[in-house]
């Protein structure tokens, strides 16, 4: 099903209205899980600073930064790479109702993608889950703290590799995944949205 133009806009107006795109399952999901409307679209601006930059979601769940950071800003490219096939699939679902053509959803866990053909980063701390006593988003995968270990220390060298000038934003980080070389260059919601550089 797609919608005109001036319904698509309604999706955007408030985290409920967007949230209305899924399940109720999964909306119940959203405030500890999905990033707010107005989180993204403070990333989205940074992250894609000039057109047809590529732009991956390490763990896009149900898709909701790159859906709205990919209405905000046309002219980049948005990608998303989640493990759970129901939720790339919910994704999926949501994009076709929005009819966005600069969004793409992939299959896989990240360590699987060659972050070289990304220019930016967006990191709603997707391993957390893998830590004790937090909360996760079902039973459908492994979790564990040397997976927590593992991941950071993946994602730390992958992004120790990128050029000077790569983007990142995090979210509720513990900024273990993070290397010396991308410089904090502002900070918003208590600390817990930060936006960086690589020098």
């Amino acid at each position: 099903m797609k919608t005109s133009k001036t319904n698509v806009e309604k999706w955007f107006t408030t985290d409920e209205q967007f949230n209305q795109l899924y399940p109720a399952p999964i909306r119940l999901l959203s405030q500890s899980h999905w990033t707010p409307l107005s989180v993204a679209k403070k990333s989205a601006i940074f992250l894609a600073p000039e057109s047809n930059v590529k732009i991956l979601d390490i763990g896009s769940g149900v898709g909701k930064f790159c859906l709205t950071a990919a209405k905000l800003k046309p002219n980049a490219f948005f990608y998303g790479v989640e493990q759970r096939k129901e939720l790339l699939a919910h994704a999926d679902k949501a994009k076709k109702i929005l009819d966005l053509k600069n969004v793409s959803f992939i299959s896989g866990n990240f360590t699987q993608l060659d972050l070289r053909d990304f220019d930016h980063f967006y990191f709603f701390n997707s391993f957390y889950e893998n830590l004790s006593g937090t909360s996760k988003i079902d039973n459908s995968i492994d979790y564990s703290s040397d997976l927590y270990n593992y991941y950071n220390r993946f994602l730390h060298i992958q992004l120790a590799q990128k050029p000077p000038g790569t983007r990142l934003v995090t979210y509720h980080s513990l900024e273990d995944e993070i290397p010396k070389a991308f410089q904090l260059v502002h900070a918003q919601l208590d600390n817990q949205l930060k936006y960086w550089i690589k020098i």
